[in-house]
This record gives structure tokens, sequence and C-alpha cells, in this order.
């Protein structure tokens, strides 16, 4: 978010896969950064969740189009950064909903990874598309970034500001009914194993 999407306070935030482990911190620290947040999730127990940790208005994707919703809240002219774990099923979407000089960061690939558009509305808008992953990085580059959340989220967490969302514990030997229950998309934020 603030690395690779330069989010800034008055900033307008959209988190795909807001109940997720990583959506819920996300939402926090757009928040704690007095960000205006969005979300989407896949349900409205999840969406409730994602409104109750920041985000000003959460999407039910299974029932409403995010860019019809959320496009009105802005005045129309969308938002500035998207987090996006889903990517190509969401980028022609994304990016009708980014603003001008708007920034996709795309983390994830559970939509696929292959997607086929008309460049133009990208260099009309002057849009800013980038990926992350951390498997890739090398050690120096893991350092930096931990130095980075030292400095930028650490406080967060220290004050309160943001909290791991956990919704359930399991030992170790119910490591198979953890994975079910995650393999069903039926989680807000993460479980853990003890």
């Amino acid at each position: 978010l603030i690395n690779r999407g330069g989010l800034k306070p008055g900033e307008r935030l959209l988190v795909h896969g807001g109940a997720s482990g990583i959506g819920t911190t996300a939402i926090q620290i757009g928040h704690a950064l007095k960000a205006r947040v969005f979300a989407t999730a896949g349900s409205d127990e999840k969406t409730a969740a994602c409104e109750r940790l920041g985000a000003e208005r959460a999407v039910n994707y299974r029932k409403e189009d995010f860019v019809a919703v959320i496009k009105p809240l802005t005045d129309g002219h969308g938002v500035d950064v998207i987090l996006d774990i889903v990517g190509a099923g969401y980028f022609i979407s994304n990016v009708k909903l980014l603003k001008t000089d708007g920034r996709l960061v795309i983390i994830g690939l559970l939509g696929g990874s292959t997607v086929e558009m008309n460049l133009k509305l990208l260099m009309t808008k002057r849009l800013t598309v980038t990926g992350s992953t951390l498997r890739n990085c090398s050690p120096a580059e893991k350092g930096a970034i931990a130095q980075s959340l030292a400095q930028h989220v650490w406080p967060w967490l220290e004050s309160g500001d943001i909290r791991p969302v956990i919704q359930q514990t399991y030992p170790l030997k119910a490591a198979a009914a953890a994975h079910a229950i995650m393999e069903n998309n039926q989680t807000i934020g993460k479980l853990v194993l003890v």
C-alpha cells in the first residue's frame, strides 16, 4: 500500500478480498493512514466485518458491481489505489474505477493471469500498474520491507490502531479441519494453528 501503491492520507483506497488476512490488515492500515477505504468481499457477513474494521463501504461482489457502487461515492472520480488479489478477473473493472494518476497493485491472481484490453485507457488516465510478491525478493529487499514496516506500520500495532484479525485458533492436529474452512472461503481474517 505504501511502498508500491504510494497511498497517502486523504486518498481513496479499494481493497479486494477485504475479509482475507491481507485484506483486513490493508483496511486497517488505510484507515490509520486517514485514507477513505472501500472493500470487496463475498458475503454480507464479510462486508460487515470490513466496515467494522474501517471501510467506508464494502461491496458484496456476489450481489453488486463494485465499480457501479463505489464510483458514485467518489463523486465520479474513482479511487487512487487498488490493492488487488484477483488479477485478470478484475483488471478491466479496476482500470475503469481508478482515477487519473491512479495506482493498481496486483498481489494475487485468484481470477487468472491473462487479460486482453485496449491500452488507451491506461495511457489517457496515466495509470500505474505494478505487481508484488515476496517470494522472489532478495534478503536485502526483504530487509528493506521489514524496515519500512517497522517505521510505518509497527507504531499502529503498538498503539492498537491496527490488530491482526484471527477468526479462530486450532490445535496442530486439527490442521485438516482448518484447511477445509479456508478452502471453502469461510474465513474472516486468519486461522492460526497452535
